[in-house]
């Protein structure tokens, strides 16, 4: 018995290749109309990102974003498929051109970059096979992270946080043994010592940063998709603690020399400390879930899983 032939007509071949060029054709001209019609919300952002420093690292997200897919390119490759999602990115691109009309509309600003990714996401959908968006969906997710946050979210946000610094700081200076007393967001150290916690000393800085860097790490890591999220979510708290301790040295140097040393030890040292800091405490924190998660496989006498790294991926 002859097995069917599984050859592809040269006819059916040559009318896939002519409807992929016909996508690619259309996906291009869509993304080079969106690029015309975005570029003054670019260079807005752009020049946001470039004066405001609590958000200025909103301006590598697109790079590696950029850099993931690329290095998934083989990977993404084999994976493809049916085109199945086309109309999903129709119904999206639509989508972001009514957000982006209610945006401009009502003045806000925040909803028109918004619009922006969605219609980036839209041409990705209207292109790539579904298989290929599946993987891509952290990555896309990501692009989120270059939009600020919108200026009510922002102003909910840095207050509480300025609050928090100045509290926590105070309570672990009193555990250290120093008399502390807290005026509002002004701390008094030994009755010598006064040191105000300026909006700007509140920590959103290195929060959007280190959330940035903490997803930029969970994508990049051969991981569940449990332990990724844990990650990402852990920097959080992470990056408040490392901004409460960043404060606590502040405070003690103003004690301990004078107050010009003390901004120049903030402003410029003490922010590039923590962040290290932070870092390695992310690290070791996948190195305990690997070791968590090899210790459980042993206790119940499952065979550990294999830890090579998936090409275009890094391992730890």
């Amino acid at each position: 018995m002859t097995k069917p032939s599984m050859n592809v007509s040269p006819s059916s071949a040559k009318n896939a290749a002519t409807d992929a060029a016909i996508l690619w054709l259309v996906v291009l001209l869509l993304g080079a109309a969106l690029l015309w019609s975005y570029w003054p919300t670019l260079l807005e952002l752009w020049a946001f990102w470039q004066s405001n420093d609590d958000y200025s690292v909103g301006q590598l997200v697109p790079l590696v974003t950029a850099y993931v897919i690329w290095s998934r390119r083989k990977e993404l490759k084999r994976g493809a498929g049916n085109r199945s999602w086309w109309w999903w990115g129709l119904a999206a691109l639509v989508t972001a051109q009514f957000v982006r009309f209610v945006g401009i509309y009502y003045n806000y600003v925040s909803l028109e970059r918004y619009s922006m990714v969605l219609s980036v996401w839209s041409l990705f959908l209207i292109l790539l096979p579904a298989a290929t968006i599946r993987r891509l969906r952290f990555p896309l997710v990501f692009l989120l992270l270059m939009v600020p946050l919108p200026g009510r979210v922002h102003i909910a946000v840095t207050l509480p946080l300025q609050e928090f610094a100045t509290r926590s700081a105070t309570f672990v200076l009193q555990l250290l043994g120093f008399w502390v007393r807290r005026e509002g967001n002004v701390i008094q150290l030994n009755e010598t010592t006064q040191v105000a916690v300026a909006e700007a000393c509140n920590g959103l800085r290195m929060l959007t940063a280190f959330v940035v860097v903490a997803a930029a790490l969970a994508m990049l890591v051969n991981r569940p998709v449990w332990q990724k999220a844990i990650v990402t979510l852990s920097s959080v708290p992470i990056a408040i603690v490392a901004n409460t301790m960043r404060l606590i040295a502040t405070v003690l140097l103003m004690h301990l020399m004078n107050s010009t040393a003390a901004d120049t030890f903030f402003h410029d040292f003490a922010g590039l400390v923590m962040m290290p800091v932070a870092i390695m405490i992310l690290l070791g924190e996948l190195a305990l879930l690997r070791w968590l998660v090899k210790d459980g496989d042993r206790s119940a006498g499952i065979a550990p899983r294999p830890t090579g790294v998936v090409r275009g991926s890094v391992r730890a």
